[in-house]
């Protein structure tokens, strides 16, 4: 009788495992972009409310906290975003398996396919995906303007 590790070691490619982990990957990845719209949301609502009241109320240090926060929103959406994106290193490894372009894939490597991708991008991926356009928007702009409203309104 073999032992469990002799038994994963001879373990050949199941081809519908694989093509099941390939969709639980694409409906992990689209899930994320749901996910992603509700922290904008938050940020929306939370940043619109700390920086009318200020405003309104001539509390100038709230526009700076309101600042501060669409800061930290901001970089939870780029955060958000990288989790995602480590998961298509092995989309795309299924992809080339299926096209008939790459051989030798294994079933159920998400986590180890994950990790590695992850730890690949170093912290210089964030702050590249902070730019992107959609997670610019609309954390980046609102970090600015309310900073730079801050600063006009301590001015005056």
């Amino acid at each position: 009788m073999k032992d469990t590790r002799q038994e994963r070691v001879g373990m050949t490619l199941d081809r519908s495992l694989l093509e099941m982990e390939y969709f639980h990957l694409q409906t992990t990845t689209e899930s994320f972009d749901a996910k992603s719209l509700t922290i904008k949301a938050w940020s929306v609502s939370i940043i619109g409310v700390l920086a009318s009241s200020g405003a309104f109320f001539g509390k100038w240090q709230l526009l700076l906290f309101a600042s501060i926060m669409s800061f930290m929103f901001w970089i939870i959406d780029a955060a958000w975003k990288t989790f995602q994106l480590a998961y298509y290193q092995r989309i795309n490894e299924i992809e080339e398996f299926m096209r008939g372009e790459r051989s030798g894939i294994k079933n159920l490597q998400i986590t180890r396919s994950w990790l590695a991708s992850y730890r690949s991008g170093g912290y210089g991926r964030i702050l590249r995906i902070m730019f992107w356009g959609h997670i610019l928007l609309p954390h980046g702009v609102m970090f600015a303007g309310l900073l730079v409203a801050y600063i006009l309104a301590t001015l005056v």
